[in-house]
């Protein structure tokens, strides 16, 4: 490549990157979630002549986009909750697929000229993998059940496998004339997914192995970010699924790492992967409004009026699909659990149902897979309605992104889902079988060393009890006593860390101490405060 070519796609990158930071902090002011502002952006922008053209190239999306942010949220993803929701999110993620596929298969000969049901399935397989990054976060902000959430997380990682699965067979359909049993499509689906979790799992292992024997905190975050696509590229090699192998080695080595990572190292990849995730979201995001000109440009033999009416149309089909699942799934998925698995289950309230239903936004996997699809038949032939799948595709997830994202809020007040009470129950357990078992451990320690040190064993003695009074019973006297010392101690705390930090500048600008000691010092006094501020954002959260 030319000198000119890199550095004109380096000065797009850097105003890309300008313009997601400035967008997303524009998100936090105005309160909505930036993957939807993001996109609006993109749209108005590709209005402005002087934008770079930008065409999203689905080898990006998939093998550099798309491994490490399955990887990122598999890694914060609860093995247990996934565990218990996993009934519910195979409803979503393979039933609804199916589903969502086979129904826009029947309804788009009716809707669309040019399409049969062959490329109906195409588009339905095209269309069926959701994104839950605005959902969830608006589900987080206004309080919804942890259970939706953990359900539409579950969904999101899923569900871009089972699509991707649908997608090929739909293509075989066409482009070679293929016409897959039933029987086929499971053995496929079975080997994809079965041989993609067997990948990560035994690529989890080796970098276990070898994470046990690593003490640099670089060269771990390094290791962290590379493993993401070894996983992907290994299992796509072996003809299996590269997101499920992703997802599966994510899983385990989240589980795992409490027991490799040192603090250090876990406080520096947690800062390394969420501002990745970021960048990476922020991006493709960014990106995907400015197709715009992209998609429209190879539509010049349609109206205006006709696309708008086509992609309205396919939205409100895909809306209804999986309103429609949603009842009935649950019930399935209900008795299964009853039935099958023998556990108590309650039926979870029709609002609640209706939310998850309505949170079937799609992201930039969708468009990819659209833009994926071959240009040529292996008779010659151009794919039928190519042009016309990427825009609907496009469509549908400007319609569900930002239709859906902005109206559920709103939606969700009016269910009166907003604010619903936590249960911290779980957590005070936790948390006092925790401080009990470090002050058993303070005792035996005391016993040891007798007298000598007292004074040191009975302050810590007593912040220890103080710290399990917090976690007591919330209507006993004692309790809220704690919890009022420990706001107390918290504040006073934040304040002379405060006073400790500006003097430390104030002697570094006086010439008494360097800057290497300033920036030791800020690292000590910065880790203290941000323990002592996330206790203090779990104490309101409790309150």
């Amino acid at each position: 490549m030319e000198g000119g070519g890199i550095h004109a796609a380096e000065l797009v990158a850097l105003i890309l990157l300008v313009l997601v930071v400035l967008f997303a902090v524009l998100a936090q002011r105005i309160k909505t979630p930036y993957p939807i502002v993001l996109v609006i952006a993109g749209l108005a922008l590709s209005f402005i002549p002087a934008v770079p053209k930008i065409q999203l190239n689905p080898d990006i999306v998939f093998l550099v986009v798309l491994p490490p942010l399955l990887y990122s949220g598999a890694w914060s993803t609860s093995w247990r909750d996934f565990r218990k929701n996993i009934v519910s999110i195979t409803m979503l993620a393979i039933g609804l697929v199916t589903f969502t596929a086979i129904g826009v298969a029947y309804a788009a000969p009716w809707v669309f000229k040019g399409f049969d049901w062959r490329l109906g399935f195409v588009l339905g397989a095209v269309v069926s993998t959701t994104d839950a990054i605005a959902a969830t976060a608006i589900a987080r902000d206004l309080g919804l059940p942890k259970r939706i959430v953990d359900i539409l997380e579950g969904e999101s990682l899923v569900n871009d496998a089972t699509g991707l699965v649908a997608l090929a067979f739909a293509v075989a359909m066409v482009v070679s004339g293929e016409r897959p049993t039933l029987g086929q499509g499971i053995l496929r689906l079975g080997y994809l997914i079965g041989a993609g979790i067997a990948v990560g799992l035994l690529i989890g292992l080796v970098v276990e192995w070898f994470e046990r024997r690593l003490e640099d905190g670089p060269i771990e975050i390094t290791v962290s970010i590379l493993v993401p696509y070894v996983v992907y590229l290994a299992a796509e090699s072996a003809h299996a699924s590269g997101v499920m192998a992703v997802i599966a080695c994510g899983l385990y080595l989240a589980r795992k790492s409490s027991e490799f990572f040192s603090p250090t190292v876990r406080i520096q990849a947690w800062a390394v992967w969420e501002s990745l995730t970021f960048v990476l979201n922020g991006l493709v995001f960014m990106a995907l409004g400015l197709q715009l000109p992209y998609v429209i440009g190879e539509l010049k033999d349609h109206k205006l009026s006709e696309l708008i009416f086509y992609g309205l149309a396919l939205s409100v089909i895909l809306i209804l699909l999986r309103l429609i699942w949603m009842y009935p799934g649950t019930l399935i998925s209900m008795s299964f659990r009853r039935y099958i698995l023998g556990e108590k289950v309650v039926r979870p309230p029709a609002s609640n149902i209706f939310v998850v239903g309505w949170t079937g936004m799609r992201g930039v996997v969708a468009l990819a897979a659209a833009i994926s699809l071959p240009e040529v038949l292996n008779t010659g032939a151009e794919f039928p309605q190519r042009n016309m799948i990427i825009f609907l595709t496009f469509a549908v997830i400007i319609v569900t992104l930002v239709g859906q994202g902005l109206t559920l809020p709103p939606l969700i007040r009016a269910l009166g889902l907003a604010g619903t009470q936590v249960s911290h129950d779980e957590e005070h357990r936790a948390r006092q079988k925790i401080l009990r078992a470090a002050l058993e451990r303070l005792n035996e320690e005391r016993e040891k060393d007798g007298e000598d040190f007292s004074d040191v064993y009975a302050t810590l003695v007593k912040m220890y009890q103080i710290k399990i009074e917090k976690f007591a019973d919330e209507t006993r006297p004692e309790t809220l006593r704690a919890r009022e010392h420990m706001e107390k101690h918290s504040q006073l705390m934040q304040e002379m860390i405060r006073v400790e930090r500006r003097t430390a500048v104030h002697l570094r600008n006086e010439g008494e101490i360097n800057d290497e000691l300033l920036r030791q010092v800020e690292r000590e006094l910065d880790l203290m405060e941000e323990r002592l501020t996330i206790a203090h954002d779990d104490s309101k959260a409790e309150a």
